[in-house]
């Protein structure tokens, strides 16, 4: 493989936005070069077509004595727009201070190429590595991957022949300091719509004889939670997996304070649930969100009238054991209960995803089964970033979801060796995303003695 920072700039000018069809050709430009780069490493890429996006399946197989993983990413990357923030064109990658700037720098084009350079220079030391190696690039991460589960269907016993999987679509605090995420938080999404009279209607003639849709739509909403914030649906709580000590153990040696976090939110104080530090909430706790709410004359100015109808977009962030169908019934039940008799309603089901977690070795709570090669993985992972970075990782839940994750565990039965390598001031999904030029070299070096382990050469 050429330069790594080379690649990356051309991966990152095909504009592979998955949402919007307008990008069909800069889909189909970023699946073909990643393909291309595959192919080089020796692979035998596979296009997987589905209803959407394709999917590249990739094999590098030798002995099935050889250890063997999966690695997974994606070619897609989240709209651009507004593009007025960008300080150079999103899609013409630039190079400043130390950071390549451009969309999908980090998120997750980056990474793909930290791990395809690393193999690259392992492969070119040792041409016969002893290591089975399946690739999975999607092209729907970023809309909630609505292929992989046909994908699933046809090549989850395949893929259940592989020992783990390594994935690098989570984020570290800072450039020296690299987090192995240990856990992502399952999500429901749905949308609730309150319904009234057949239109709006003038508020002073028919005020005060009609329940009005966004007065019920808030006491609905408003019932979901305590005043101390804890969501207020029963059984909601009932199949949460409580903390382990070595996991606060592990957040005391982030670098980061509640005070610091505060005042990078500006935010005058926090209201997190259940006795959770705001830095414990974050990673260890469920979660109810309204993420958006409307409904009447939302324009300049006033306009007196009882809207027809009202609505609320909210999101549920689960943690492991919770199961997202139950959890969803649950407060869908909630709200028929406490839905006011003048008013009807409607739920629009949205996406759910189960919650994933995994314990690295030697914890208190490490699975008897647990696979030795991904103890060893854990392990290999754990030296080469000290090594790398000149720290240890820290071994944290993340807040955020991959679906995809825990289907590769439900469907494939695979763990995921989860290592971090975008930073919050990488902007994902913002304007002027970008990538540590720093960091992607030393996790290049990084991965390159992990390979190296899991395949036990030297």
């Amino acid at each position: 493989m050429q330069n790594p920072l080379e690649v990356l700039k051309e991966y990152i000018r095909f504009p592979s936005v998955s949402t919007d069809p307008a990008y069909a050709e800069g889909m189909q430009g970023a699946r073909a070069y990643a393909q291309s780069l595959l192919e080089q490493l020796g692979f035998t890429v596979e296009v997987v077509e589905t209803a959407l996006h394709p999917i590249l399946l990739a094999d590098r197989i030798g002995s099935p004595d050889w250890p063997h993983i999966v690695i997974y990413g994606h070619y897609d990357v989240q709209p651009a727009d507004p593009f007025e923030l960008w300080s150079e064109p999103p899609f013409e990658p630039s190079v400043r201070a130390g950071r390549i700037y451009g969309r999908g720098a980090a998120d997750n084009k980056g990474p793909t190429i930290v791990h395809m350079a690393a193999l690259a220079r392992v492969l070119a030391a040792h041409p016969e590595l002893p290591l089975n190696i399946t690739y999975v690039i999607e092209g729907e991460e970023e809309i909630g991957s609505p292929s992989m589960s046909a994908f699933f269907d046809r090549y989850a016993e395949r893929l259940a022949q592989a020992d783990f999987m390594l994935v690098s679509d989570t984020g570290s605090p800072n450039p020296e300091q690299i987090v192995i995420t240990t856990a992502l938080r399952g999500l429901v999404d749905f949308e609730l719509k309150v319904r009234g009279p057949k239109g709006d209607l003038h508020s002073g003639i028919h005020g005060g004889a009609v329940y009005n849709p966004l007065q019920a739509i808030m006491e609905i909403c408003a019932s979901l939670h305590n005043p101390d914030g804890s969501v207020n649906v029963p059984g909601f709580y009932d199949d949460v997996v409580p903390v382990f000590e070595w996991e606060r153990a592990e957040l005391e040696r982030y670098p980061e304070t509640v005070e610091s976090y505060r005042q990078m939110l500006d935010v005058p104080a926090f209201f997190p649930a259940n006795g959770l530090s705001p830095l414990e909430a974050v990673r260890f706790g469920p979660t109810l969100e309204f993420n958006g709410i409307g409904g009447g004359y939302q324009g300049e100015g006033s306009k007196t009238v009882i809207p027809s109808a009202a609505f609320a977009k909210i999101t549920c962030r689960l943690v492991a054991n919770q199961d997202p169908i139950k959890i969803q019934q649950q407060i869908f039940e909630a709200i028929r209960e406490r839905c006011p008799q003048g008013v009807t309603f409607s739920l629009r089901d949205g996406g759910i995803a189960e919650a994933y977690l995994v314990v690295p070795p030697g914890r208190p709570n490490t699975p008897q089964d647990q696979p030795a090669s991904l103890a060893r993985a854990f392990q290999a992972a754990d030296a080469a970033i000290a090594d790398q970075f000149g720290k240890a990782p820290i071994y944290l839940r993340e807040g955020g979801s991959i679906p995809v994750i825990a289907d590769f565990k439900k469907r494939a039965g695979l763990d995921a060796l989860m290592i971090g390598l975008f930073t919050p001031v990488d902007n994902l999904h913002a304007p002027d995303e970008s990538f540590s030029l720093a960091l992607m070299d030393k996790a290049i070096a990084a991965f390159e003695q992990i390979i190296k382990k899991i395949a036990n050469v030297v």
